[in-house]
């Protein structure tokens, strides 16, 4: 029988291995959207593909980066045709930025593909089993929050 503190030391090893699969996965999927995207740049794309369009400071507040880094990561985007910089309808001095459609579309592709391939390595998986995770997992990122 184990102890609760054995139990949070398990809960602590297993969330390690988690975070290292999720790094590694991260770079796949970013690949995956285009060979020369950096899984940084990535995050930068999903971000804008579902809040764009945002100007480049509240990219920057976003992800706790200066205006200089979010500039040459957006640039990179550009550079690869995934995001887009426009006016802002309220003041042509402002660049709003955006996905393209085709960052749009590249990143609803591989979301396809991975949730295929995610679905198929818990095939074994009951739909309780998977609410009952979806749920706890939830709750456990829930109670660390404030970390």
């Amino acid at each position: 029988m184990s102890t609760r503190n054995d139990d949070l030391r398990s809960i602590e090893a297993e969330v390690g291995t988690l975070i290292r699969r999720v790094k590694r996965v991260m770079g796949e999927r970013a690949r995956e959207v285009h060979p020369e995207l950096h899984p940084m740049t990535y995050f930068m794309l999903t971000h804008l593909a579902t809040h764009g369009p945002l100007r480049g400071a509240d990219l920057a507040d976003a992800f706790g980066m200066d205006k200089g880094g979010v500039s040459r990561q957006v640039q990179s985007l550009v550079d690869l045709g995934l995001v887009e910089r426009k006016p802002a309808p309220e003041d042509r001095r402002a660049i709003l930025l955006d996905a393209t459609d085709e960052g749009r579309e590249r990143l609803d592709a591989m979301s396809r593909s991975r949730r295929d391939r995610f679905d198929g390595r818990l095939a074994e998986w009951t739909d309780e089993e998977l609410s009952s995770f979806a749920a706890r997992l939830a709750a456990y990122n829930q109670s660390l929050s404030d970390d």
